[in-house]
């Protein structure tokens, strides 16, 4: 899938929403993107461990982890089930761990940022409930996109998939 996101702000200028610049790219795959999956969770990755499970189908899966830098919501395990099981790209508004080996994973994975704890498990957690952080409001249904340049959210699919 060729995405750019400039080209896709010019093109469709006020039907996307563009998320400010707060993600980095930890994943090899810098160009990615499908239809929204979401979580809600808060220092508790389970409801992220479920759905990487899944059959991803080239959605992305989009995790509102509160911004909260105590806890890792995504690891290379998580990361290589969702390989294994078609996920386009995660998206996490949190932070994440195992770096080193995800960036040798074929995912797109964006994050705030990494620390080395993991979560505890406690099941809690909400999938497909609509999501607001770093100036965006993204629902289960949208479609993310992402590049070097940013990440943008729009209501309908605007890539043919390849």
């Amino acid at each position: 899938m060729h995405i750019s996101t400039p080209d896709l702000c010019d093109e469709y200028g006020d039907a996307v929403q563009v998320v400010e610049p707060i993600f980095t790219h930890y994943g090899p795959i810098r160009r990615f993107g499908g239809e929204v999956v979401t979580v809600k969770c808060f220092e508790d990755n389970s409801k992220v461990a479920e759905l990487v499970a899944t059959e991803g189908k080239g959605r992305v899966l989009v995790v509102d982890g509160g911004g909260s830098p105590r806890r890792s919501l995504l690891g290379d395990m998580l990361v290589a089930k969702a390989v294994s099981n078609a996920w386009a790209g995660i998206v996490i508004y949190g932070y994440i761990r195992d770096v080193e080996d995800i960036a040798e994973m074929d995912m797109g994975v964006m994050a705030l940022g990494t620390i080395p704890r993991k979560t505890e498990k406690r099941g809690e957690g909400q999938i497909n409930i609509p999501l607001q952080f770093a100036g965006v409001t993204i629902n289960p249904g949208d479609y993310l996109y992402a590049d070097g340049t940013g990440v943008i959210v729009a209501k309908e699919s605007l890539v043919a998939s390849s």
